[in-house]
């Protein structure tokens, strides 16, 4: 008796992404509407709120953990992610924790970026939002970077894992087309990235510079000129580093990488239902 397994064309195994269920878009959509709430609610709150999201993060952390949890167990329930997939996840994202801190503090050089953004592509936007979350939790316990932003690192983190899952042609879009497209995508995401991290860490730099510090109770259109002022202040170089890196990365060793990728996720059949043939 041997195992069967169903077949690409041509007799070849197709490479199949981690299938998004609805129970895990459910999951999805909660813990991204949670994470907009916590990175943006700054900007529309009144001046008695008490802005300090060293105060927030410990809750969203908690409210964090249990969704992430969530997004699995909802992906294994529409069997979408099993055993294999787990153990990728485990390995891909010990991997990019491995990568953070080859780069970190040195300007915004972080090669992990160009791994999450070819591990989206393949595996598909809901694997990837787990793994960029779980890559970003497993590096900060490895650099010693555990604090109140953590929570804000494991969503943004996310977020851009998940655009990867998201780009349009997964099974059409091949060859230098493919890496141009990841290229620009990761070449964005970054600036978003830092973008989108610095919403929490604008609000504790009150009283330092009144031209680009936050000013609770303000009308939303100065307080979104004193953030932007505050990005090109502070963070455009580290995007800059960020993106220009990713987008070498992604250009050079991108097709790999998404060659092994892709020769993992073939073997592993997540969605393969074995069946037994005399």
């Amino acid at each position: 008796m041997s195992p069967v397994r169903p077949m690409g064309q041509g007799g070849t195994k197709a490479a199949r992404a981690v299938r998004l269920g609805p129970r895990a878009v459910v999951a999805l959509c909660l813990i991204t509407l949670i994470g907009i709430a916590a990175f943006g609610w700054p900007l529309l709150a009144d001046a008695d709120s008490g802005l300090a999201h060293a105060r927030d993060a410990p809750w969203l952390f908690a409210a964090l953990l249990p969704l992430l949890v969530g997004v699995v167990v909802a992906t294994i329930a529409d069997d979408g992610m099993d055993a294999k997939a787990v153990a990728m996840l485990g390995v891909l994202a010990a991997v990019g924790a491995a990568l953070r801190p080859l780069g970190a503090g040195t300007a915004g050089l972080e090669p992990m970026f160009f791994l999450m953004v070819l591990s989206g592509r393949v595996l598909g936007p809901g694997f990837g939002f787990v793994l960029g979350s779980v890559t970003m939790f497993a590096s900060a316990l490895l650099t010693g970077g555990v604090g109140p932003w953590m929570p804000f690192q494991m969503l943004a983190m996310g977020w851009f894992t998940m655009g990867a899952g998201l780009l349009p042609g997964p099974h059409r879009l091949r060859g230098r087309a493919e890496l141009v497209l990841l290229a620009l995508y990761g070449a964005l995401a970054s600036f978003a990235y830092g973008t989108v991290m610095n919403l929490q860490g604008w609000t504790f730099i009150g009283g330092m510079s009144s031209g680009v510090s936050f000013h609770p109770g303000a009308p939303l259109s100065e307080n979104l000129v004193r953030f932007f002022t505050y990005c090109a202040a502070t963070s455009l170089g580290w995007d800059l580093g960020r993106a220009a890196l990713t987008v070498v990365l992604t250009l050079t060793l991108g097709a790999t990488v998404l060659k092994a990728l892709r020769r993992a996720t073939r073997r592993a059949a997540f969605e393969a239902q074995v069946t037994f043939e005399a």
